[in-house]
């Protein structure tokens, strides 16, 4: 078991549970450690869709949290959960950080909205939701429609039909 730190981004609310657990359960069964990270402690509500879902517990505040401690970083989608953290300060902080970590970084169907707001994507090959084609090209990013898109240490993937997909390149990334 190599047990490697694997922070886990996410809002108060809005996120997708599938996109948060299924990672989740790929990282723990590969011996590492999820950690879940948000803005503030207590819990989150993730959602199927649009219907409120489970209420998972927050390891620890994203503003207390170092990239050093993380081998890699995943952000769930959900619409709602990347339109917050892209209004935090802490958060998007945290993310560009990790992306110029050079760690890798994966993200999920609407999640790449907070790439954009870290400034991380231009020049990059990515996919997301198909809503956000036109967010990631006018931040300089080359959008395509497949199932995972890696380039550099960014991962992303388009929605839940890809988490098999994204869960193995989140794996082969972390080695």
């Amino acid at each position: 078991m190599t047990d490697k730190k694997i922070a886990f981004l996410v809002a108060a609310e809005g996120i997708e549970r599938v996109e948060l657990t299924e990672p989740w359960k790929a990282v723990a069964d590969a011996g590492h450690q999820p950690v879940l990270l948000s803005p503030k402690t207590g819990d989150v509500q993730t959602f199927d869709h649009l219907t409120a879902s489970e209420k998972l517990p927050v390891d620890q505040a994203v503003g207390d949290a170092s990239v050093d401690d993380f081998a890699a970083l995943v952000l769930p989608g959900g619409v709602a959960n990347p339109d917050a953290l892209r209004t935090d300060e802490a958060a998007v902080g945290f993310v560009k950080a990790f992306v110029d970590s050079g760690k890798p970084v994966a993200a999920i169907c609407h999640a790449p909205w907070t790439l954009i707001e870290a400034g991380v994507v231009r020049g990059k090959t990515v996919t997301s939701w198909p809503s956000l084609q036109t967010d990631l090209r006018n931040a300089g990013a080359t959008w395509v429609d497949e199932t995972v898109a890696t380039d550099g240490n960014l991962i992303t993937s388009r929605n839940p039909d890809d988490l098999p997909a994204f869960s193995k390149a989140l794996l082969d990334a972390i080695g």
